[in-house]
Parts: structure tokens; sequence; C-alpha cells
């Protein structure tokens, strides 16, 4: 047996006796209690010094922490910008809202929605603030996607693509999202084109629905799905979008949207 192998073999011996030894004194100060001169406070925090070790013991690296619910203010992010326009113009974005090309807004991978941030371009030191308001971009490499409207704030519409730095100058006002989700795979002016859609998928997919949607166009957005949660929907766009290329992700509970 080489050396190191000796070594870790011994050190794991060491831990498993530990282990076995925090066990058995834990035992019997469960059983028969501390000496009586020990205070209870003494009992319980031996008890809770005893039970962290053999927690540390079986578990062989830390727990991952969640991350924070908001965006600290502050924070900063270096790397690659995108715009998007067309045709995402006029769609609902991973937060519920439509996105509008010539507000202020962007998609970022993490960022609670509504978080404010300031975007500078590192080639030319102009600025723009924006509110996240989508996800994306999911390009590697990239860390927000901006609207054109932003992107012409900071003279990146014709680069396309531009070094910035990211700093968060407000937390997110929007509280946490309720109700189901749902993954849209097409939009149509037309109706009958969307309910032959509509057709087509439910030999396959049970829950298969139009939505309609009010605005200066009606559109009749075909959904597939209903999940509790985002992340679950999301899943299912993954899918999805290997079939359909485009898939979204929707909230049932939109306002201005009827299920037919």
């Amino acid at each position: 047996m080489h050396a190191r192998q000796k070594f870790l073999a011994g050190a794991r011996r060491r831990e498993l006796a530990k282990t076995a030894r925090a066990e058995i004194v834990l035992m019997e100060i469960m059983e028969t209690g501390p000496p009586p001169a020990r205070p209870a406070c003494s009992r319980r925090r031996a008890i809770f010094l005893l039970l962290s070790s053999l927690a540390a013991a079986a578990c062989g690296r830390k727990k991952r922490i969640p991350p924070p619910a908001t965006a600290p203010v502050g924070a900063v992010e270096t790397g690659i910008a995108s715009w998007y326009g067309h045709p995402y113009h006029g769609r609902r974005t991973a937060s519920g809202e439509i996105y509008d090309m010539e507000k202020l807004t962007a998609a970022h991978r993490t960022l609670p929605f509504g978080t404010w941030v300031e975007v500078t371009n590192l080639a030319n030191g102009k600025r723009v603030r924006v509110r996240i308001t989508d996800r994306g971009p999911f390009v590697d490499g990239r860390i927000i996607d901006l609207s054109r409207g932003a992107a012409q704030e900071i003279d990146m519409v014709r680069a396309g693509i531009v070094r910035v730095r990211l700093e968060v100058i407000g937390g997110s006002g929007v509280p946490s999202a309720r109700g189901q989700f749902a993954v849209q795979i097409g939009a149509y002016q037309n109706r009958q084109n969307a309910e032959r859609m509509q057709r087509t998928l439910r030999s396959r997919y049970r829950d298969c629905r139009l939505v309609r949607r009010d605005g200066p166009t009606v559109l009749w957005r075909v959904l597939i799905g209903r999940e509790d949660s985002e992340e679950g929907a999301r899943q299912l766009a993954l899918r999805l979008r290997e079939e359909f290329g485009t898939a979204f992700v929707v909230r049932l509970d939109e306002p201005g949207g009827d299920d037919i």
C-alpha cells in the first residue's frame, strides 16, 4: 500500500473512531444525564456540540447555501452584453410582462425580476439604467440581454455585442409570483390557424389550449402544460424547444389573457 493510501486509510479510521466516541458520549448524556455538578445549560450545550460533530462527520462536504432572495445593491458583474428586438417585441417575458423593445428593460439569468441595474458600455463609457423583466441570454459568455431602446442609449445596436459592467442600483419591488405556469410554442393572428395547431397537438399533449391576448392586434397563443412551479415549466420548455424551436415559459394568471 502506498504512503498516501495508508495516510487516507488512517484518516478515515480516525474519523470513524471520533464519530463512534461522539455517539457513545451522546447516548450516555441522553440516558443518564450529565454529572450532578453540571448545570442544565451545559448539558444542552454538550448535546448541541455533539450533534454538530456528528453532522459534520456524516457530511463529506459542506451543504450548498441557497442564493439570496434579493440582489444586493452595489453588486457588480462584468461580461458581454447583447440586445434583442424583433421577433420578441410584443411577446410575454418570463416575468409575465409584455416585452416592449423601446423600453429600458433587460433579461438576466439570475437577478430577481424588478431589479434595477446600471449598465456601462466599457468601450465608450456610456451608461443606461434598466429593469430586469426577462430571463436570458442563454448563450455562453453573455451576462445580459438589453432591449433595443437600452442598446441605443449606450450605442451598441450596430456592434450587436459589447463588453459591459453591471451594477445593481435597486432591489426588486416585485412580490413573489403565484399561480401556475405553461409553455408558449406559438402565437397567431388567425384563430383558425391556432385551432388547427391545437387539434394537431392534443393527441400528444392533453393539456394544450389557446389563450386570447387582446391589444392593438389580437393574438391567439398556443400553450402547453400546467405546472405549479416556474422551474417545472422551464423543464417542459426545454423538451418542447427540441420539437418546436421556440418555447418559453408564461404565467397562466396573466392579466388580459382569456383561456379558450
